[in-house]
């Protein structure tokens, strides 16, 4: 697989693998022997980049990512984040968020949990409004020059902020959401990466599963161990009329020989050349699908087309419900 460059020249597949999943969140609890075997598999693939965080288990997904890639450190970029203050003997979030002199304490778990000596980005997984961001970014700065970290980014951080943030130690990575069916990051957020020159990592690139046109009406999610069961835009009547973007990506993915995943992740890479969606799966064969979507090529006819179809269909409902859309800085 080719590599892109974010920013402060940090080189990295041109598709990652985000990992969150591979600890539930969708489903069930997958095997944990079979989501190390596929995280390897990831590497003989082509990809470099994973993306885990504090937050998602707790510490469960950082330890298993940690194990999947001891032996292929040297090969491998590592990103993880903190935001939460985590209970480390309950595995719980306590309800409130790190200030900026707890992030060199979090680093210190985060170290531990992946086994490494550096972590190669370390994101601020949520802006916490209760500090100023430009503290934040001298504690990470601070991180860096002690060789506990790499580069630093932000995740789902708003345009100001980022600028903010940036002229204190310069960001490697933004990572926010970014498809298709979520294009907020095109108010602002992408045209201040490119002039500072930081890099965009677009999660959930594939709409949480909705755009691969492996979900219709007749799917069900459940209850308290899908996410997309809270999600407004995955509501059944919501999810009905939203179909008609995926009809528009399946097109457009028949012409071409692709999967509609692909030309959605396609889409994705066409925007930037420092732009590096990190799809999440636990399933062998749609990671496989995934990464062969960096050879998929659109015409600058296909990309319009798609955009046309984004632009003219109002997708219904909110990318989250409304607690955790609250939690961002957007």
């Amino acid at each position: 697989m080719h590599t892109r460059t974010l920013g402060q020249g940090l080189e990295v597949s041109a598709i990652g693998l985000g990992c969150m999943t591979t600890t539930g969140g969708y489903s069930q609890h997958p095997d944990r022997g079979d989501m190390i075997a596929m995280i390897r598999g990831a590497v003989e693939l082509g990809v470099t980049f994973f993306d885990t965080a504090e937050i998602y288990g707790p510490h469960a997904n950082e330890e298993l990512v940690g194990e999947a890639l001891a032996p292929l450190r040297d090969q491998v970029v590592i990103a993880t984040k903190f935001a939460q203050d985590i209970d480390p003997a309950e595995r719980k979030a306590r309800g409130r968020m790190l200030l900026p002199h707890e992030v060199a304490g979090a680093v210190e778990g985060s170290l531990k949990r992946l086994g490494v000596d550096v972590i190669d980005l370390y994101y601020q997984h949520r802006v916490n409004p209760e500090a100023p961001i430009e503290e934040f970014a001298g504690a990470l700065g601070d991180l860096i020059r002690a060789g506990k970290i790499r580069h630093w980014g932000m995740s789902e951080a708003a345009e100001a902020t980022i600028r903010r943030a940036h002229a204190v130690t310069p960001v490697t990575a933004v990572q926010s959401e970014y498809s298709l069916w979520w294009r907020r990051p095109e108010e602002g957020v992408l045209a201040a990466c490119a002039e500072l020159g930081i890099g965009f990592v677009p999660f959930s690139p594939l709409g949480k599963g909705f755009l691969t046109g492996t979900v219709d009406t007749s799917t069900t999610f459940e209850q308290g161990g899908d996410l997309r069961a809270q999600i407004p835009r995955f509501a059944p009547d919501a999810l009905a009329r939203n179909l008609a973007l995926v009809e528009q990506v399946k097109k457009v993915a028949a012409a071409k020989g692709a999967t509609p995943g692909q030309v959605a992740l396609a889409w994705l890479l066409a925007q930037q050349p420092w732009i590096v969606p990190i799809p999440g799966t636990t399933k062998p064969h749609r990671l496989a699908e995934n990464a062969a979507a960096a050879d998929v090529e659109l015409t600058a006819a296909d990309v319009a087309a798609l955009t046309a179809a984004s632009d003219a269909i109002e997708i219904e409902g909110g990318r989250y419900p409304d607690f955790l859309e609250a939690q961002t800085n957007l």
